[in-house]
């Protein structure tokens, strides 16, 4: 139709048009399952119109990515709201920093418009104590759930979860945010530094950019964290089976556990225990809907009992090193949601826990003065750092029904 042809776009101005609070308004959030279309019948306008809508907006958004929860904020021309009052034109955010929208031109055809948010860079540091596990603690203290699956991903190499962290132990968190003009957080950027303190013993990680462009996480020594595999490739869980001859939960007799278990909640993330090829994916009798990953010539690792695989994750494809490859359940031969855990070194199942892997590589040279100008700025930066997110710990009398004391910036809410 000619309502998107880029001839008719081109007439509106790049920014969004202001929409006089005497226009009516309302928001409408898309639910699963619906269409531009429908949204559009929805609010009483005719079909004809709604296809020429539709036409427009198709030129400068893909309507398939419209996702539940999403807000659609439609202005309507004075009068009495009612089924019928004419529709002037409508926005939503297509992204963190872009709007995209309706308006009607000077013929009364509908004309799509875009327009581009700029977005600050924030600096946030934060720090929050453990309770129960590190990803419940950052989420409690505000922190995005993709931040916490980072920082735990980057700490995995050297961190035993299911043993290592206890009660009481804290973490320090220094990472990226976006904000609009109205300081109204858009998005989430990169971790700049980490620091976990576990029974008195301090951990911290640096991101770096090395003279090839590489990034990784280093100690403050400047030695990469990365190892060939992940220590364990789950957090919040306990370690409830371990290697070896064990009475089975379901058949009672003695037989051999060929891996061990971590007991979590159904719908726990997953992560690939290092790179490689996804050999197996699909259901595997008592195993369940089971994953396995070919890492190189010598060593697999397989993961058991999923309740879901994620998406992305297919036989004969890549994984990364920490992609979260499915989620805990407890399907096929098991007694209540955990992950079984193993890993095979040519072919034949070993035990996880006694596996030693090299460590990483050591900057040397200018790579190593440049990670340590660049931890000084990073520590100075975390020091000056205003944004501030806080969570204090739970007190031992506290019940789970209780609110968490969080602190933003010197205020304290509940």
């Amino acid at each position: 139709m000619g309502a998107g042809s880029p001839r008719e776009a081109a007439i509106l101005p790049e920014d969004p048009p202001a929409h006089p609070a005497v226009h009516p308004q309302r928001v409408v959030a898309v639910r699963r399952g619906d269409t531009l279309m429908d949204i559009l019948l929805g609010i009483g306008l005719p079909r004809a119109e709604a296809h020429e809508a539709v036409s427009a907006l198709a030129s400068v958004y893909d309507l398939r990515g419209l996702r539940p929860g999403q807000e659609i904020t439609f202005t309507f021309a004075p009068g009495l709201p009612g089924e019928g009052q004419p529709l002037l034109g409508a926005w939503m955010s297509a992204r963190a920093d872009r709007e995209v929208g309706l308006a009607r031109n000077d013929r009364g055809r509908f004309v799509a418009h875009q327009h581009d948010k700029e977005l600050a860079l924030q600096p946030t540091r934060a720090t929050a104590h453990v309770n129960t596990s590190l990803y419940e603690a950052g989420l409690s203290a505000g922190i995005p759930a993709q931040v916490m699956v980072d920082m735990i991903r980057a700490f995995s190499f050297d961190v035993d979860f299911q043993r290592e962290i206890q009660p009481g132990d804290s973490f320090d968190l220094f990472f990226d945010r976006f904000v609009d003009s109205d300081g109204r957080v858009a998005k989430t950027g990169e971790i700049r530094f980490a620091s976990l303190l576990l029974s008195g013993r301090r951990l911290s990680l640096y991101r770096h950019v090395d003279r090839d462009g590489q990034v990784d996480f280093f100690n403050d020594k400047g030695e990469s964290v990365r190892k060939a595999l992940l220590k364990t490739p789950i957090d919040g869980a306990r370690l409830t089976s371990g290697f070896g001859n064990r009475s089975h939960p379901i058949l009672g007799y003695s037989a051999f556990h060929k891996g061990v278990d971590f007991g979590a909640p159904t719908g726990t993330p997953i992560q690939a225990a290092g790179d490689g090829v996804v050999e197996k994916k699909g259901w595997l009798g008592g195993y369940g809907n089971y994953v396995r990953i070919k890492h190189n010539s010598e060593f697999a690792t397989a993961y058991a009992h999923m309740s879901r695989f994620a998406p992305g994750v297919a036989e004969g494809g890549r994984v990364r090193q920490g992609q979260v490859i499915g989620y805990v359940g407890s399907t096929g031969m098991s007694t209540g949601p955990h992950l079984h855990y193993e890993i095979l070194k040519r072919g034949a199942q070993v035990n996880p826990m006694g596996v030693k892997f090299p460590t990483g590589r050591k900057l040397e040279g200018v790579d190593l003065v440049n990670f340590r100008h660049a931890k000084a700025r990073t520590d100075q930066a975390f020091a000056e750092a205003r944004s501030v997110l806080r969570v204090a710990a739970k007190p031992a009398e506290a019940t789970d029904a209780q609110p968490v004391a969080a602190q933003v910036d010197g205020t304290e809410t509940r």
